[in-house]
């Protein structure tokens, strides 16, 4: 099986990322890649709804649910907040998904949580939400171990007691804290860490920092085998960094010298048994 690439963005802040996903979506067309975009709902009730619709419409691109209005739906250790009460988290999962099927004319079939966490969606009323809304798959594990960072590669597995649900892990780091966007140094640092010829010991300054983080992970994907390689990126944060997007072209041609192919989660989900399979221990 040769791994492909996934590129994925978290869109979720008004303004910055509908300004980087005009570039975000530029790069993609003229590299004829596809991408899946998690977007916020509520991105999609005003002004932006239209300009969205106008850069994310191509069929190259899959738009899933972000939840409505980024809120934390469990809580979360690594930010040691507070989930909000489940009334809001069944709001913030379903009515997403409605946004943007009515948005896009087309289904959502993906969800992920906001800020990930380190087993996803976890055990409980959450997967059965989730899976109960229609969604085929959740891209919502994104911590690695005691919720550091970077995120192992991990395969992709059914929910125990939600066998036709997908969760597709994400690997590496979320490049907003990789750049100092969102956190603190050393803060998500595991020691001993899980991969000891990947220490990153300062925040990236280049594009071509960046690349090199990013790159690890895809030959790490490929020297495991592992059925595909995505990293976690947020538009906003591309943009504030590299606004050019010469990072994205650098891991685009890179993918590719490497004979690579590339996909969406969807398309992933789509050759998926209905049937549990374990999970990474």
């Amino acid at each position: 099986m040769k791994t492909v690439f996934v590129p994925a963005y978290d869109t979720e802040a008004p303004g910055a990322c509908l300004r980087a996903c005009e570039r975000i979506a530029e790069v993609h067309r003229a590299m004829d890649v596809p991408a899946t975009f998690f977007v916020v709902g509520k991105l999609l009730l005003g002004e932006e709804r239209a300009p969205y619709r106008r850069l994310l419409g191509d069929a190259r691109f899959e738009i899933a649910s972000h939840s409505m209005n980024h809120a934390l739906l469990r809580d979360h250790p690594a930010l040691e907040a507070p989930g909000v009460a489940w009334a809001q988290v069944e709001d913030e999962v379903r009515r997403s998904k409605g946004v943007i099927e009515d948005a896009f004319g087309r289904p959502c079939t993906g969800f992920r949580t906001p800020c990930a966490f380190v087993d996803g969606l976890g055990a409980g009323r959450l997967p059965e939400l989730v899976a109960a809304c229609g969604y085929a798959y959740s891209s919502s594990t994104g911590w690695g171990p005691k919720y550091s960072l970077p995120v192992p590669v991990q395969p992709a597995y059914a929910y125990e007691d939600c066998p036709k649900l997908w969760e597709f892990p994400a690997h590496g780091w979320h490049e907003n804290v990789l750049k100092g966007h969102n956190a603190t140094p050393g803060r998500y640092l595991l020691w001993p860490p899980v991969y000891p010829d990947h220490v990153v010991t300062r925040f990236v300054r280049t594009p071509e920092e960046e690349f090199a983080v990013h790159r690890y992970f895809i030959d790490k994907a490929v020297a495991l085998g592992a059925e595909y390689a995505t990293p976690i990126w947020h538009p906003w944060s591309l943009g504030k960094f590299d606004p050019e997007m010469r990072m994205l072209r650098l891991v685009f041609e890179y993918v590719r010298s490497r004979g690579m192919g590339f996909a969406t989660f969807e398309q992933l989900r789509a050759r998926k048994p209905a049937a549990p399979v374990p999970a990474a221990a």
